[in-house]
């Protein structure tokens, strides 16, 4: 009985483990490289600075933003959005 108690509340963990994961999927911790990109504009007042992905990474041309709220998202220097917005957003430090 244990072993099945057991067996079950390990599912259960992975499963929630597995759901934040994908929830995430588009933030960064305080890594240095980009591997996931929003794909929408992001509003400019959200947006508190930016600084550049490490040239060392799969895709150099990552930004990441961090918004006002702390959290950080990734998107390509390429896109439209950005290339238009980025002297509007400051570099962090």
């Amino acid at each position: 009985m244990k072993l099945i108690t057991v067996t079950l509340f390990c599912l259960l963990a992975a499963r929630m483990w597995l759901q934040d994961v994908d929830s995430m999927s588009m933030h960064v911790s305080s890594s240095t490289c980009c591997f996931t990109f929003v794909k929408k504009m992001i509003s400019l007042n959200r947006i508190q600075c930016y600084r550049n992905s490490s040239s060392s990474c799969s895709n150099p041309n990552g930004l990441i933003l961090k918004m006002k709220g702390g959290r950080e998202s990734c998107a390509l220097k390429t896109d439209r959005w950005i290339k238009s917005s980025l002297q509007k957003i400051k570099s962090c430090p």
